[in-house]
C-alpha cells in the first residue's frame, strides 16, 4: 500500500509546527501564497501561546506516496491527545531541539510511543543555529533509541536543511498500514458543525465508507447514516470514499455532541467488531465556572459541550452556588489545560467566566465507615477517619548544576521518594509530588531555580494518606465557598496568610 501514517513528538517549543511547515511546502500540500508560520495551528491561541494544543492531522503526497502526518502538541498537560494520536499510525518522528537537547517530555513521549510498537526515526531540529555539542547530542539520541548515529537526521524546520531526507526516511522505514481488519474506523478527535453534525476524525482500518450509507457507532449503538467523508488538505476536503489505511473524517449528522465518545469504533449495522479504544482520561484539576452574567447559563452549557467534542479529556457537570448561581464543576487534565479552556470560552464563544479556586479530587474515609471522593473544596467534611490525597510520578531533567537547587524545592513541595540518576551532563530526577502541589506553583519555582533550564514530565500514580483540612476564607464574617481550599495542616497558616494578602 503506497500509504504511510506518522506523527511528530516532541518536548514544548521543540519545532514540531515549523517541521510540519516544511513538509506542507516539500509536498506542494499547501501553496507558497497561502503558506504562513504554524500553518497547522489553527487556533488562535495556539499561534499566541506558540505551542500546540489540538493535534492536527494532514494528507500529503510526496514521490507516489500518501503521507498522513498528525501534528502533536508538547506540554505534559496535552499528552492525551499524544496517546490518541499514537493510535492512528504506524511511525513517529522523535524531534529533539539542538539547542536545548533531551528534555522530560522527550521521554515521556517516547516511552508511550514505544508501548504503541511505532517505527520511531529521531531527528535533531535547529541545526542551522550550530549549537555547541551537536555530535554528543547525536550519540545520546541514538543510544536512546537504540541506533546508530548516522540513523539520526539533523534538519532545520527554518530554512528546510534535511527535510527531504527526513520525509525519505519515513517513507523508506514507517511499514504501510494493515488491511486485514473488519470494516472498522476509529475516532481520535471531533468537532462539531451546525449542517453536517459531529464530524468525527478517523483512521480506518478495515473497509470501504461512503457518503448515504448508514453506520453505528459502536460503543453506545447509536446507528445514523454518514453525510460526507473526506480527508484534510489541511482543510476538510469531501471525497467519494474512505478505505484501509486512509486518516480522514466523517461526517455523521448527529447533532447531541455527547453522542461521541473519543476512542469509538465506527463500524457496519450488523457484526461490527470494536477496536481496541483509548483510555478514558481522568481529569485531574477541578474547577467550578459559573457565568459572569446569570442569562448566559444556557450559552455557556452549550459551549462547554462543543468544547468536550474537540477535547473529551475534561468532564463536565451541573453546579451551584448560593453566591454566584448556576453554573459547571469541570475537570481538567492539569493547570494549562483549565486555563486554555476559559479563554477558549471567551474567544470563541464571546463567554466571560467566574472560576473557583482549583482543586484535585481527595479520598475520605468518613465516620461512618463510607469512603467518598472530594472534588469540591465546600464539601470536605471537618471530621472524618482518614484522608487520601492524588499524587504524581514526577521526572525532572536538569544540568547537573541545578540539581541542588531542585532539591532544596523538597519540603516547600512535600516531595518524597527521591531518586537521582546521571546522564552525562544532566540529572535525572524521579520523585513523588502531591498534585495539589503540582498544579499551583511548581513550574514557575522550578522554572525560577534552574533558570529555565529543568524540565519536567508527570503521570497519576494513585493516592496516599495525607494529613488535611478545609480552609475556609471569611468575607464580612461570611464562607465564601469558591476561595474554600484543602491544606496540608502544616501550611494551613502559611496558606492563610497567603491568602489574606491577595484578597487585599
Amino acid at each position: 500500500m503506497n500509504t504511510r501514517n506518522f506523527v511528530i513528538i516532541a518536548h514544548i517549543d521543540h519545532g514540531k509546527s515549523t517541521l510540519a511547515d516544511r513538509f506542507l511546502e516539500l509536498t506542494g500540500t499547501v501553496s507558497p501564497h497561502k503558506m504562513k508560520a504554524q500553518y497547522l495551528d489553527q487556533l488562535e491561541l495556539e499561534r499566541e501561546r506558540g505551542i500546540t494544543i489540538k493535534m492536527a492531522p494532514v494528507k500529503m503526497r510526496y514521490k507516489g506516496i500518501v503521507l498522513n502526518l498528525i501534528d502533536t502538541p508538547g506540554h505534559s498537560d496535552f499528552s492525551y491527545e499524544v496517546s490518541r494520536a499514537l493510535k492512528a499510525v504506524e511511525g513517529a518522528i522523535l524531534l529533539v531541539d539542538a539547542t536545548q537537547g533531551i528534555q522530560a517530555q522527550t521521554l515521556a513521549n517516547l516511552e508511550r510511543a514505544r508501548a504503541e510498537g511505532l517505527v520511531i526515526i529521531g531527528a535533531l531540529n535547529k541545526v542551522d543555529l550550530n549549537p555547541p555539542g551537536q555530535e554528543e547530542l547525536t550519540r545520546e539520541l541514538a543510544e536512546l533509541l537504540g541506533t546508530d548515529p548516522d540513523e539520526i537526521y539533523r534538519v532545520s524546520g527554518k530554512t528546510g536543511e534535511g527535510v527531504p531526507e527526513l520525509l525519505d526516511a519515513v517513507i523508506q522505514k514507517v511499514p504501510p498500514p494493515r488491511e486485514d481488519k473488519p470494516p472498522s474506523a476509529l475516532i481520535f478527535s471531533s468537532l462539531y458543525d451546525d449542517h453536517k453534525g459531529v464530524i468525527a476524525f478517523v483512521r480506518i482500518f478495515g473497509g470501504k465508507f461512503r457518503a448515504g450509507e448508514s453506520s453505528k457507532l459502536l460503543a453506545f449503538n447509536h446507528s445514523f447514516k454518514i453525510k460526507e467523508v473526506g480527508y484534510f488538505a489541511p482543510e476538510i476536503t469531501a471525497s467519494g470514499e474512505l478505505v484501509p489505511g486512509d486518516i480522514g473524517y466523517i461526517a455523521t449528522g448527529i447533532k447531541d455532541p455527547d453522542a461521541i465518545r473519543i476512542g469509538d469504533t465506527i463500524g457496519p449495522l450488523t457484526g461490527g467488531l470494536a477496536l481496541p479504544g483509548f483510555e478514558v482520561p481522568s481529569p485531574v484539576v477541578f474547577v467550578s465556572l459559573y457565568p459572569a452574567e446569570s442569562d448566559d447559563y444556557d450559552d455557556l452549557k452549550m459551549a462547554l459541550r462543543k468544547l468536550r467534542l474537540k477535547d473529551s479529556s475534561f468532564s463536565m457537570a451541573a453546579d451551584n452556588s448560593e453566591v454566584l448561581g448556576r453554573g459547571f464543576q469541570c475537570g481538567f487534565l492539569g493547570r494549562l489545560h483549565f486555563e486554555i479552556i476559559v479563554q477558549r470560552l471567551e474567544r470563541e464563544f464571546s463567554l466571560k467566566v467566574v472560576n473557583s479556586f482549583p482543586s484535585v479530587a481527595y479520598r475520605v474515609n468518613l465516620r461512618s465507615g463510607e469512603w467518598s471522593t472530594v472534588e469540591r473544596p465546600r464539601d470536605f467534611p471537618e471530621d472524618y477517619l482518614v484522608a487520601e490525597e492524588p499524587v504524581t510520578r514526577l521526572t525532572i531533567l536538569t544540568p547537573l548544576k541545578y540539581l541542588g537547587s531542585i532539591l532544596g524545592l523538597k519540603d516547600h513541595f512535600r516531595m518524597g521518594g527521591i531518586k537521582t540518576e546521571t546522564r552525562g551532563d544532566h540529572a535525572l530526577i524521579s520523585t513523588v509530588l502531591p498534585l495539589a502541589e503540582l498544579i499551583l506553583d511548581f513550574d514557575d519555582k522550578l522554572k525560577s531555580v534552574s533558570q529555565g533550564f529543568a524540565s519536567f514530565s508527570y503521570k497519576f500514580a494513585g493516592y496516599e494518606p495525607a494529613e488535611l483540612k478545609r480552609m475556609d476564607i471569611l468575607v464580612a464574617g461570611e464562607a465564601v465557598p469558591g476561595l474554600s481550599r484543602i491544606v496540608h495542616k502544616n501550611e494551613l497558616e502559611s496558606e492563610g496568610r497567603k491568602m489574606a494578602e491577595r484578597l487585599k
